[in-house]
């Protein structure tokens, strides 16, 4: 325990010091570039894990989930804008995002250990990732949805008498979120069986 305190007593002395080689400005501004440079590490690397590539870098992202985004709307289009994975999972909001990113760390725990490594495991749990998202989506008022399309721009002349019936009122009202009618917009849903509604 002594050895400890002497330890950190030294160091402590050290950082105390003032310095001999260098003026405060430079140790100032030292520590500011210091901190652009990490700050923009930080940055790129967090956008980096926004990309479809990494997205799709392990396979069972790449062989399921985004194998189905391949056949929707949201991938092709007569419009040309394609959303990508980080588009309706992400938040764009910087707080948000960080949050988001933490709670992603679950999908790393999944990869090392090998839960949805194997389609027949991803079929047994997609329910349950569904679920968890589209509580999440519920959470937040699906604001991943509303970041591209905003309810003040719908045209309702233009959509089937059922959805504009639904955005008119249900979403006009705050009733309902995207992701209550939206399930499985973008992905095959999953076994619904005892679902109310389903």
């Amino acid at each position: 325990m002594t050895k400890l305190k002497t330890i950190i007593k030294f160091y402590w002395s050290v950082i105390r010091r003032p310095s001999v080689h260098y003026s405060l400005g430079f140790l100032t501004m030292g520590g500011f570039v210091m901190g652009i440079f990490f700050w923009g590490g930080f940055n790129t690397a967090l956008e980096f894990t926004n990309t479809e590539e990494f997205c799709t870098g392990c396979h069972e992202m790449r062989d399921n989930v985004y194998a189905e985004l391949q056949h929707t709307i949201h991938y092709t289009n007569r419009s040309g804008v394609r959303a990508k994975c980080s588009d309706c999972h992400v938040p764009h909001d910087w707080t948000d995002k960080i949050a988001r990113k933490m709670q992603a760390s679950k999908e790393v725990w999944g990869k090392v250990f090998g839960t949805i490594n194997t389609p027949e495991k991803f079929e047994a749990k997609r329910r349950e990732l569904a679920e968890r998202e589209w509580t999440r989506l519920k959470a937040n008022d699906s604001l991943e949805c509303r970041n591209c399309h905003n309810f003040d721009y719908m045209d309702f002349t233009r959509q089937s008498k059922r959805a504009s019936e639904q955005h008119s009122t249900a979403l006009a009202k705050d009733e309902k979120t995207c992701i209550d009618c939206h399930k499985g917009i973008a992905h095959q849903l999953p076994d619904m069986t005892g679902v109310e509604g389903w």
